[in-house]
């Protein structure tokens, strides 16, 4: 009798485990792509709930004071938890705002766990006057007192602008602009008297005239 061909029972256990092994590496690429994706959508979410609580504090007329505080809110669905840490800068009436924001489900300690952190900041511009109006249009140079005048009198037909304004006036009649003959480059400087102007050079003299047969 003539033996029938086909695979013997070890060739398909071995076909099996290949394939196995194969469909097990697809399953392991596409799972950590998923996961990938969601991570990307969740941080991206995290960003946009720090922006948004940025934009309220700035918006909100008042100056957030300094400190650190945390809560929980919902956006997209879902809860988030965020913390916010605002400090103090060298810029007197700004402070500068660090939000960090993950999924409230995610437990983790203050220092890790978050998604994202946006930093911003807060000043006296976009919140409540600090109660302090400068004199626009006055200017106050290095080392002159207010009221002094260092600079005498305003020229005739103009009007200064304000107390202790050096090179500053208005002019209601003339140019009285950077480039005019009133600015910190002209007559009416800071830069003390103006040196007088150096006297005109004389006019050249005629080449004499040698009468013919004449020596020199």
């Amino acid at each position: 009798m003539r033996r029938a061909g086909g695979f013997t029972l070890i060739e398909v256990l071995v076909a099996l485990a290949i394939v196995a092994v194969g469909m097990a590496a697809v399953l392991a690429a596409l799972s950590s792509s998923a996961d990938s994706v969601a991570y990307l959508r969740d941080k991206t979410f995290a960003q946009w709930v720090a922006l948004n609580q940025i934009s309220t504090l700035r918006i909100s007329g008042q100056m957030t004071p300094v400190g650190n505080s945390d809560g929980n809110l919902d956006f997209a669905g879902r809860s988030w938890h965020w913390r916010r840490d605002v400090v103090a800068t060298e810029v007197p009436g700004v402070v500068r705002i660090d939000m960090k924001v993950r999924p409230a489900e995610v437990k983790a300690g203050d220092d890790d766990g978050w998604y994202t952190t946006v930093s911003g900041i807060q000043g006296d511009a976009v919140g409540i006057p600090n109660g302090y109006q400068p004199e626009w249009g006055t200017q106050q140079l290095p080392g002159l007192g207010a009221g002094t005048g260092t600079n005498g009198p305003a020229p005739t037909g103009q009007t200064p602008v304000g107390p202790g304004v050096s090179g500053g006036f208005s002019s209601s009649g003339g140019s009285s602009s950077l480039g005019g003959p009133d600015n910190l480059g002209g007559p009416d400087t800071l830069s003390g008297p103006q040196a007088p102007a150096a006297p005109p050079a004389p006019p050249p003299q005629p080449d004499a005239i040698i009468p013919p047969g004449s020596s020199q």
